[in-house]
């Protein structure tokens, strides 16, 4: 669906002190582009507040008054786009997906929008059909002699609206400080740490494969265990190395990395003791003689017990019949 996006990054931020609210990091990522991330297929994009340095190239606008509330926010906005469809986004929203995004979308194209909703309405996580907007927005700053400081809801009451249901998760903001501890808190949890970190990484290096994260950690546990700790990294950068050499795509890693795990299975067999065959055809391993009757030698090649190395019996020798015996010696 062609559509445009419009995120909404102003306010005074008080519960936070007037801190730069977009601006604050969760996963080492400003929440403006966590946001940003989502709608990265938009045709165009327009940040409404302050400049501020983002990871990809948008288009900046302001309120007529800056600070006057998201209904002026979102008529500034909307001004600077032209798509059928607009897709509206808090700017401090740090776990928005593109999969809530996209249905959304969905939602709104029989509708004149749609709106997340996660026992509440989410405004700003919403779709918007661009005419039915232009008329809400019209009609609502004739009514009150202009748009600032309106509540949302005011807009939304005018509107015919899908809801979609959305986990609170994903619609939760960062006002406080509190808010934002819980957040940079959840990346870090067990089970979606790792998938944060590539995502963080990815957006910071400015690529977007389909990395089959499992196939990865496995080829670096059997670089690790199979050859020595420091092969894990350096065998994955080459994997990486080796798939942009090919073409970069999610097949090109996937196969780099099958031919490296390959790699270090042969490599980590070498370290395994060998199996050695067993003598055969009754010849002795040592010594180049043929063993025959009670001479044969042990089949697993163990030397001989101490006594008669050829017979291999066990204990203190036997004299010979015609050896010499001792004298007696008298009672």
């Amino acid at each position: 669906m062609e559509y445009d996006a419009i995120v909404i990054a102003g306010g005074r931020a008080r519960r936070l002190g007037g801190a730069d609210k977009p601006a604050l990091t969760v996963g080492g990522r400003t929440l403006l582009d966590r946001v940003l991330a989502v709608c990265r297929d938009a045709g165009r994009t327009v940040v409404v507040g302050p400049r501020r340095p983002t990871g990809r190239p948008v288009t900046w606008t302001r309120e007529e008054r800056a600070g006057s509330g998201p209904l002026a926010a979102l008529d500034a906005g909307l001004r600077r786009t032209s798509a059928p469809t607009l897709l509206v986004l808090g700017g401090d929203q740090p776990f928005v997906r593109p999969s809530t995004t996209a249905r959304l979308l969905a939602a709104a194209a029989a509708r004149e929008g749609a709106l997340a909703h996660d026992g509440r309405d989410q405004p700003l996580l919403g779709a918007y059909r661009r005419e039915p907007l232009e008329r809400e927005l019209a009609l609502l700053a004739a009514e009150h002699g202009g748009l600032d400081h309106l509540p949302l809801r005011l807009l939304t009451a005018g509107l015919e609206l899908a809801r979609v249901p959305t986990a609170p998760e994903e619609t939760a903001d960062c006002d406080t400080w509190d808010d934002l501890d819980a957040a940079r808190a959840r990346i870090r949890e067990h089970g979606r740490v790792l998938e944060e970190w590539m995502n963080a990484a990815k957006e910071e290096l400015g690529i977007d494969p389909d990395v089959d994260t499992d196939l990865l950690l496995d080829l670096a546990r059997d670089a690790a265990h199979g050859v020595a700790r420091p092969a894990a990294p350096l065998t994955t950068f080459l994997v990486g190395y080796a798939a942009a050499s090919r073409g970069g795509g999610a097949e090109q890693i996937a196969e780099a990395a099958r031919t490296a795990a390959a790699l270090a299975e042969r490599w980590a067999a070498e370290g395994m003791p060998t199996g050695r065959p067993e003598p055969t055809g009754g010849t002795e391993a040592t010594g180049g003689t043929e063993a025959t009757g009670g001479a044969e030698a042990s089949s697993t090649g163990a030397a001989a017990p101490e006594g008669d190395a050829e017979s291999g019996a066990s204990g203190p020798a036997e004299p010979a019949l015609d050896a010499p015996r001792p004298p007696e010696t008298p009672d």
